[in-house]
């Protein structure tokens, strides 16, 4: 097999802004647009994708801060969006009157600034100030304002951060912590903070005393302070890699005291409890389960522990809220969730009731909760078919529909069904089918896939999807490989660095059951996928390039020989390996598509897409494998959003452009009529 030898010739892509970069870029996007965006329906295509994402009756999702419900909304006529606010009484109605905190349009305006909101972190309890985070271009390093929520206006003298990739919260009214760029021995490998501060308003950064510090191989240092009244207290910690992690509590004469839980266990405190997420067995407790523990009792060396959640090999945790009183619990179940509500007795232990029911291959939410005043809640129920409802509630009392979307795509003859595929080692790995009754034969297929970091693919209404393809009779399958969370950390870790190959398998054994099935072709059936799905695509086009007829390789990993000296992939390496570490070099090599693409394949044709302003996985993955793809003769098309970060896109615009790209070329490439 020819491979890219020691000497890349295409490491020139890897310079962002370089000029030759940028001319190779606009040249390969220029081609790109002529073959997929130049027919007469190419832009009333992209304008219906965008409708779906400007309509002004979607649901507005809020958080509750004090008295109001904060939305960030972006439509046609807010591009950059609006950041407001309104009470419940208003949200009831069809037509709410909305408070305007900041109009990012025309801040970027009066700026000359491309602005991107990034968050905002609003001061506890009395909800007056907050810390807005606005990205340039949609790149993850933020510029940091204090905004006054009184006034409307940015604080002159307030607590200001030039752009970085910033964390940063409230301690009290006048002190923050920060760990930001502040030059040399400031950041880790990975370019997050390795130093945290506590910083006093009108004194200088520079001068803002070290709380804690972590190492340069770590991911990050980081710091929280618990403002919950009665239980105030602040902890920091790093991150050692991506899944393990130390948490110390900061005592009141700054000592600090390690939590002492297995370095890959997820930890925090609430109230009187501590509450602990297992990654691997720890005190007769499987991988997978949630504990409590008492807090006081538990520094005091007490490992007596209530078991909130213990998985088996079909369910897993999928996430948890606290209201005032009660743990709102989400499992999955072969991949659709279930709810529940765990409320802790005074006497000890925990009751359990359900919560809501939800349908069969279905996903259910907690969208927002209130934990330090009320149990109320917002919960969002969807599925594949079925767009959203949003209810709240109070956990006791009665619950309410706020808010139900309407439908966006047509759904006359599609139907939704799980099945499950057999990988290479005899695992069965479950997936969603959306599509059309194929009794009549096979058809175009999309499958889409992501397979790491513990993240979980779940039914949800995609009305771009819908939109897109589904409506233009195409059937759309999620394919829920290893690597993700859908069963909790086992299925996970069961795919990591060099046992990476199974989620390949997986997704490859998925395809294979498709087409026999009868429900496409190899011909007719697609891939996708992006970030580390984008690695997903590599290996699909350089490993199994029979199934396929096109694949779509979005803002990707694909050289995996130095992913760690590009950006934030050095915080990636407990999910890849190390390429510095001769025992981890060859399996990376192994697996890494830039490196294993050859002349003499047949890959069926390729999209890549990424952002110039990606400031986590670089866009010179993409470019450099188009390079090579297109020095081999082999088809290929590539495309580079300016802005847009790991998203892709800054604005709605964008995002259906990119989306309309991706089903023209699926179209051109995997039905008959082209």
């Amino acid at each position: 097999m020819a491979r890219v030898n020691q000497d890349d010739p295409y490491l020139w892509l890897e310079d962002v802004d370089g000029e030759a970069a940028l001319a190779w870029v606009a040249e390969r996007n220029t081609e790109t647009e002529a073959e997929l965006a130049a027919g007469p329906g190419f832009e009333p295509f992209a304008d219906r994708l965008r409708e779906v994402l400007d309509a002004v009756d979607r649901i507005p999702y809020t958080t509750r801060r004090g008295p109001h419900l904060y939305n960030f909304w972006q439509d046609a006529e807010h591009v950059r969006g609006l950041w407001r606010r309104t009470t419940l009484e208003q949200y009831r109605k069809d037509a709410p009157e909305w408070e305007t905190l900041l109009d990012v349009d025309a801040l970027a305006e009066a700026e000359g600034e491309k602005w991107v909101w990034a968050g905002a972190g609003v001061r506890r309890p009395a909800h007056d100030r907050a810390l807005v985070r606005l990205s340039r271009d949609g790149g993850d390093a933020v510029v940091v304002r204090e905004f006054d929520l009184t006034s409307l206006a940015f604080v002159e003298d307030g607590f200001t951060v030039p752009e970085a990739k910033t964390s940063i919260g409230w301690i009290d009214a006048d002190t923050v912590f920060v760990g930001t760029d502040r030059g040399t021995g400031s950041l880790t490998d990975s370019g997050y903070p390795r130093t945290v501060r506590r910083w006093r308003r009108g004194t200088p950064l520079a001068g803002a005393p070290t709380v804690f510090e972590g190492q340069a191989t770590d991911v990050s240092a980081w710091a929280w302070h618990d403002d919950t009244p009665g239980f105030e207290r602040s902890f920091v910690g790093r991150s050692l890699d991506f899944f393990r992690s130390e948490t110390h509590l900061v005592t009141d004469d700054d000592r600090l005291v390690r939590i002492e839980v297995p370095e890959d266990a997820e930890v925090y405190a609430h109230r009187r409890h501590l509450i602990v997420t297992l990654k691997s067995p720890w005190l007769g407790h499987p991988a997978g389960a949630l504990l409590a523990f008492g807090f006081d009792a538990f520094l005091a060396g007490d490992r007596t522990a209530e078991a909130l959640f213990t998985p088996d090999e079909r369910t897993a945790l999928a996430g948890h809220s606290w209201t005032r009183h009660h743990l709102i619990l989400e499992t999955m179940r072969d991949v659709s969730t279930r709810i529940e509500v765990l409320t802790p007795r005074e006497e000890g232990g925990w009751s359990r009731s359900p919560l809501a029911d939800v349908p069969p291959l279905s996903a259910v939410s907690v969208t927002d909760t209130d934990p330090d005043v009320s149990d109320e809640y917002f919960l969002d129920v969807s599925g594949f078919l079925q767009p959203s409802t949003l209810t709240r509630g109070t956990i006791g009392g009665d619950s309410e529909i706020l808010r139900q979307a309407p439908a966006r795509f047509a759904t006359s003859g599609l139907s939704v069904e799980q099945a499950f595929a057999v990988s290479d080692d005899g695992t069965r790995v479950p997936y969603f089918v959306i599509g059309p009754d194929r009794a009549q034969g096979p058809g175009p297929t999309l499958l889409y896939g992501y397979g790491g970091f513990e993240v979980s693919l779940t039914p949800s209404y995609a009305a771009l999807t819908g939109r897109g393809w589904l409506e233009t009779g195409g059937t759309y399958v999620i394919a829920n490989i290893r690597g993700g969370g859908e069963y909790g950390p086992d299925w996970h870790q069961a795919a990591l660095g060099a046992h990476r190959h199974r989620a390949f398998e997986d997704f490859a054994a998925v395809a294979r059951d498709l087409v026999a099935r009868g429900l496409t072709t190899p011909a007719q059936l697609g891939a996708a996928g992006g970030s580390n799905g984008g690695l997903l695509m590599g290996a699909m086009l350089t490993r199994y390039p029979e199934l396929f007829g096109a694949i779509v390789c979005q803002v990707p990993l694909l050289d995996m020989v130095r992913f760690h000296k590009l950006l934030a992939g050095a915080s990636w390496i407990a999910e890849y390996g190390d390429p510095e570490d001769e025992a981890d070099l060859p399996h990376l090599r192994e697996l890494s598509p830039y490196h294993r693409l050859a002349a003499d394949a047949p890959y069926p044709p390729v999209l890549l897409t990424t952002s110039t302003r990606d400031d986590r996985v670089h866009p010179g993955h993409a470019r450099k494998a188009a390079a090579r793809l297109r020095e081999l003769g082999h088809p290929v098309f590539f495309h580079e959003n300016t802005g847009g970060g790991h998203a892709g896109a800054t604005d709605n615009a964008q995002a259906a452009r990119n989306k309309a790209l991706m089903y023209t070329f699926l179209r051109k490439h995997l039905t008959p009529e082209g």
